[in-house]
Parts: C-alpha cells; sequence; structure tokens
C-alpha cells in the first residue's frame, strides 16, 4: 500500500501511475478513466464547486445515481477539502426524506446532482412542506448536466491526516439520520489494516457492483484498491439487480480476483440462476469475495459454493467479514486463504455474559454462526457485558471495536456520542457476538436494527410510517427483522395488534404493507396479527419475543388463512381483458414468484420491493421500450391502471 497521510496525497501519488478505474455498463460496454484523467477531471470539477463558493470545511452532499460521475465529484471534494456527504438516490420518498434530514443537519451544504434528480426532490419537498429547505439546498447546487468544461483547474487544499475526509450518514426515515465523521487518517489506517491481511497488490483485479453510497462500496472496494493500486471494476448497482448473471459473467471476463457481495446479492444470484448450468464461466482467479454488510448465512454460502463449483471457484474463496461504518469499513477478517470456519451453538443459551453450549450443527435446537476472523492491524476489538467489562472467551456479549480506523464519533450529535462510546473509550458497535478460539462470531444485536437488502434500517422508523395507516394507532404495530428457521436471511415482519376476524384484518395488513413499500422501497415479508405485543414493565416493546414465535412457527396458522383468504379474493377479481394486461400480469407474477397479482392488485400490498420493481420494469422495457418510466410504477400501482396508461402512451 502506498505511503500517504491524506487522500489528496493518495490521488496525487498515483497521479502518474498507469492504471485506472474501468466502469462496466455491459458486456460490450466499457470506458477506463486513468488515474491521471481522474487528477485533471477532479481538480476540473474543484473549480466550479469554489466558484460556487464552496471553501475547505463546507459540505457536498452527492446525490448521483452514476459511477463515473460519483468518483469524479468525490475526488473533487477531497482535493478541495470540500466534505463529501454521499446520499443514496433512491426511488422512494424515504431517500428524498434522508436527503433533506442531511440537508438541514449539515446547515448550509453544497448539492452536486442531476437536473433530474434535483427537479423530483424540488417537487417532492413541495408536497411534504419542506419548500424552504430545498430553495435553500437549490441555491448552492451544482447540476452534473451543466458540466461542459473541466479545463480550468480549482486550487487544491493541502490539508493533514486529522481533517475530515467525509461523513456517512445512516439511514432514517422519520428520526434524524446519524453522520458518521470520518478523518483521513480513519480511511488510512483502515486500508492499511485490510491491506496488510489480504495483502492486495497491484496484479490484483477487482469488481464490485455495490453502490458508492455504501462504505464496502466506496471504501472497500474503491479506496482500499485505490491504495494499492488494484485494477478496480465498477459495474452499476442497479445493472447487477437486473441482470444479477452478468456479475460472474463479467468477473470470469476480467479474470477478477476480489468480489464482494452482502448475504442478499448471492440469493438473488442463485435465484435467477436457477437450475440453468454455467458454462463458459472460469472463476479460477478469483481469491477472495467479501461477504458483509449484513448477517451471513451459512447455509447460503455453502450453496452458493456448491453451485459456482462447474465454474472452478475455490471453496476457499468466500470470505465471510465484519466491519461498519463507524470502523471506516472493516474491523474483522479471517486468514484468506481457509475455510469457512463455523460456530454451533444452542440458540437458547446466547444471552449476555453466559457461556456459549456447543451443539453439533444437525441439533433441533443448534444456531450456526460463521467465524468472521480476527481484528485486522490498528484495531482492536473486545466482548463485553452490560457495564462495559470485558468477558473471557467463549461468552456472549457486545461487540466493542477502538483504534486508528474507528471514528471519533458522529456529526454534531453529542447525544449520540455519549451513547456510543464506553467510559474507556471502546465504541459500542450495537452487536453481539462471542471470541472462540480467537474468532469472533457474531450472533446478533443489542440495538434494533433490521438488516434489509445489505442496509440498516431502524423498527421505529418504520413502524411511524405505518402508524399513518388508519387504526393502526402508536402502539399497536411492531416492526422487526425475524427469520424462519432454516431460512436463508432475516426478513421484515410487521405485527399489529388485532383482536377481530382475519376476514377484516387482510385489508389493513395490505395497506400496511403497501404504505412501508411505498415509502421505503422494502418488501414485507408478513404482517402478523398478534393478540398482544409483549412489553416489559417500563412499557418497552420486546421485539425479540416475537421474532422467537415467528421463527418458531406460531403464527403459521393464522398466515395460512390469510393467504388463502387473499387468494380467494384474488380468484374473484376480472381476469386480464386486454393482450396489454396479459402480458403486464405475466411480467409481474414472474417476478413476485409465489404471490400471484390480481389485474386489480396492488403491487405495494403484495410486497413488491424495490429489487422487484426493478426486475418489473426491466420486464416491460423489453416489452415496450421507452414508454413506462421506473417512477410511474408508482403513479398506476395496479395492472389495470399501468395498462390504461401504457394504452394511452402508445395511441399517443
Amino acid at each position: 500500500m502506498l505511503s500517504v497521510s491524506t487522500l489528496s496525497e493518495l490521488l496525487e501519488a498515483n497521479r502518474d501511475f498507469p492504471g485506472g478505474i474501468t466502469y462496466l455498463e455491459g458486456e460490450q460496454d466499457s470506458r477506463t478513466v486513468g488515474f491521471g484523467e481522474l487528477y485533471e477531471r477532479a481538480v476540473g470539477i474543484l473549480y466550479h464547486l469554489q466558484r460556487l463558493g464552496a471553501r475547505p470545511g463546507d459540505k457536498v452532499i452527492l446525490f448521483l445515481g452514476h459511477n463515473e460521475q460519483f468518483i469524479d465529484a468525490f475526488w473533487a471534494g477531497i482535493l478541495g477539502g470540500i466534505i463529501p456527504v454521499p446520499v443514496a438516490l433512491g426511488i422512494s420518498d424515504e431517500h428524498r426524506h434522508k436527503l433533506l434530514r442531511i440537508a438541514r443537519r449539515l446547515g448550509e451544504p453544497f448539492l452536486y446532482t442531476e437536473r433530474r434528480s434535483l427537479e423530483r426532490i424540488g417537487a417532492f419537498a413541495a408536497e411534504a412542506g419542506e419548500g424552504e429547505t430545498f430553495e435553500r439546498l437549490r441555491r448552492r447546487a451544482f447540476v452534473v448536466d451543466d458540466l461542459d468544461d473541466i479545463s480550468r483547474a480549482g486550487k487544491v487544499h493541502r490539508g493533514g491526516a486529522e481533517e475530515v475526509a467525509f461523513i456517512q450518514f445512516s439511514s432514517g426515515s422519520t428520526s434524524q439520520p446519524k453522520g458518521v465523521v470520518l478523518r483521513h487518517r480513519n480511511i488510512l489506517a483502515n486500508a492499511r489494516g485490510a491491506s496488510e491481511v489480504c495483502r492486495f497488490n497491484e496484479r490484483d483485479v477487482s469488481l464490485s457492483w455495490m453502490p458508492l453510497t455504501h462504505d464496502m462500496g466506496l471504501i472497500g472496494f474503491h479506496l482500499v484498491m485505490f491504495c494499492n493500486r488494484v485494477q478496480a471494476h465498477l459495474m452499476p448497482t442497479e445493472l447487477f439487480i437486473r441482470r444479477p448473471l452478468l456479475w460472474l459473467e463479467l468477473a470470469s471476463g476480467i479474470r477478477a480476483t476480489i468480489l464482494c457481495s452482502p448475504n442478499f446479492g448471492y440469493k438473488h444470484y442463485l435465484k435467477v440462476l436457477g437450475e440453468r448450468a454455467v458454462p463458459g464461466l472460469d472463476l479460477s482467479s478469483v481469491r477472495l469475495i467479501f461477504n458483509g454488510a449484513e448477517p451471513i448465512s451459512v447455509p447460503l454460502c455453502e450453496q452458493f459454493l456448491k453451485r459456482l463449483e462447474p465454474a472452478r471457484l475455490s471453496r476457499t474463496a468466500m470470505y465471510p467479514v465484519y466491519g461498519l461504518a463507524e470502523a471506516s469499513l472493516a474491523v474483522s477478517f479471517p486468514r484468506p486463504g481457509e475455510a469457512l470456519r463455523t460456530l454451533g451453538v444452542n440458540r437458547h443459551r446466547l444471552r449476555v455474559g453466559e457461556p456459549i453450549e456447543r451443539l453439533e450443527a444437525a441439533a433441533p435446537d443448534a444456531v450456526q454462526f460463521v467465524s468472521e476472523g480476527q481484528a485486522i492491524p490498528y484495531c482492536s476489538v473486545r466482548i463485553a457485558d452490560d457495564e462495559d467489562r470485558e468477558l473471557p472467551e467463549g461468552r456472549v456479549g457486545h461487540v466493542q471495536i477502538r483504534g486508528g480506523n474507528v471514528t471519533a464519533g458522529y456529526f454534531e450529535d453529542p447525544e449520540a456520542n455519549a451513547a456510543a462510546f464506553s467510559a474507556d473509550g471502546w465504541l459500542r458497535t450495537g452487536d453481539l457476538g462471542v471470541i472462540d478460539a480467537g474468532d469472533l462470531y457474531v450472533t446478533g444485536r443489542a440495538k434494533e436494527i433490521i438488516f434489509v437488502n445489505g442496509q440498516n434500517y431502524y423498527p421505529h422508523d418504520l413502524e411511524a410510517i405505518v402508524q399513518s395507516v388508519e387504526g393502526l394507532e402508536l402502539g399497536k404495530v411492531v416492526a422487526a427483522g425475524a427469520r424462519k428457521e432454516g431460512g436463508e436471511g432475516e426478513e421484515l415482519v410487521l405485527f399489529v395488534l388485532h383482536r377481530g376476524g382475519l376476514e377484516e384484518f387482510v385489508p389493513l395488513a395490505g395497506a400496511a404493507a403497501r404504505r412501508i413499500n411505498e415509502q421505503t422501497g422494502l418488501e414485507v415479508a408478513e404482517v402478523v396479527p398478534v393478540k398482544r405485543i409483549p412489553k416489559t414493565t417500563s412499557g418497552k416493546i420486546q421485539r425479540h419475543l416475537l421474532e422467537q414465535s415467528y421463527a418458531a412457527g406460531q403464527f403459521d396458522a393464522e398466515l395460512a388463512a390469510l393467504a388463502g383468504l387473499r387468494a380467494a379474493r384474488g380468484a374473484g377479481q376480472a381476469q386480464a381483458r386486454t393482450d396489454i394486461e396479459a402480458k403486464l400480469k405475466a411480467i409481474c407474477d414472474a417476478a413476485l414468484g409465489a404471490k400471484r397479482i390480481g389485474i386489480e392488485d396492488n403491487l405495494f400490498e403484495l410486497g413488491a420491493s424495490s429489487l422487484k420493481l426493478i426486475e418489473i420494469h426491466e420486464q416491460i422495457e423489453r416489452q415496450y421500450p421507452g414508454m413506462i418510466d421506473l417512477t410511474e410504477l408508482f403513479d398506476y400501482p395496479t395492472i389495470a391502471e399501468l395498462a390504461r396508461h401504457l394504452q394511452g402512451k402508445l395511441a399517443g
């Protein structure tokens, strides 16, 4: 790894190196930007930001959907000491809410975005009563569409290692998102530690489809790769979602050595792969596939490795890791080249401070966890009890970290900072785990975060959204991340207090799922009627008891009855009446799998996640090129409505 003290020095050190970043848009569609060209583009964009008034220490929100534009703008900010704040573009109101909340929290930030996105933010802000916030932001916005001249260079800021490099904000739809402040020294300590373990080098070839607004995408597969002059390739996230098989086809073609994906990515790939063979793929060059960003499923890892055996993917390539934004990404890595290490324990003996009880994987009460290795250099990990006292190996406790890669705190949030750090300076990750034979196994979480598609969501955020549904006031609905026994990953489940009949619960459940889906793009796996919501004596909801009951199948009878009622209602609907309706129904049925849809059913009530919507839109685009925009699925959420809208466009 290069010896530098700031990211600006890193870009300048690579300026004359004959390397580059390759942006992949399809099988035959790619563009490589050399390191020297990247520097020139960054200082050219910096000129425009400085002309707009941006100065060292100011913040610039990056609200972009294009990888190449994002990288250019990110480095422009770094070179000028203007602090980049990445925010996911998304397709839902939740993302626009988050952008406006972050803008208010930052004070007077600049915004770097596309004209279309700016217009959509403005329209949303007007509807949401956020016109004043948007207007302040618009006055300090630079629209990338207007970038027609980068021949003039901005003034490079010579900062130090203690200056803030960028700020990474957490998810948040109804509450204030927290901004993780990462300094240059944090980022580089993380890169050094990761590089010393994995021995990245100039002969490595990386490929990532992770979004650059995610720490695995930006830090892990851009900055760390850049520090080691790896031949980096970036694939749009949306392209992976639409065509997941292309991911490994491209990896095979470029002879990739380093890949990555969270749990849901492997599941998505295998679902689309189905029973088909993988002829023509040669993944023998892959030495590491990073698996992180959400809880890791041992059965899914095994399934993925087995299915890719014909492509000569090594079983030792699967590389489960633990990290978080507060650690500038990496906390613990296994030893490269080792096979997966797992730990089977009694699922009923995982309380804080309690010693684990080992069980064989096949035992009825066994739950398996995967080893996520040992702390990387420049970072330390300990397991602590509820009073922040270190526990010995073999006992479950709170995962805490400290080191050069760990943030000093959240952006202007003294309350969050006080809660985040122990008296002796260790950061509380909010996760639970155990150290066994020196390796870290993450067993669960103390903070009630729901992990969906590699992202974190807060239950109280989702509950606040659902409570706007008539009949679901405060305290009557609980959002939780639950996993059925033998399931491959967590599902978003809503538990709703309901003491009436199941027939009257069906429309309530549909409205709740639709509200979550419309505002966040998340798929609600089940809406479960419950007779009581368990709470502590102080009134705190005991989510874990509901999650355990769901996992044990205690609600299966009610859920089966509800499924039967929905099926009966769907059978009574009108059948497809036109060729367009029939084609749209076939597309939706294929994407939604077991969730058959009637022509009057609302996609969002059925839990069509943002991934499913993209898949549906992709197939509509093939049938009717250029006729339907992705956002129009929100405006016309039933097959009948969309068909009428499409018919009108075709007639026009």
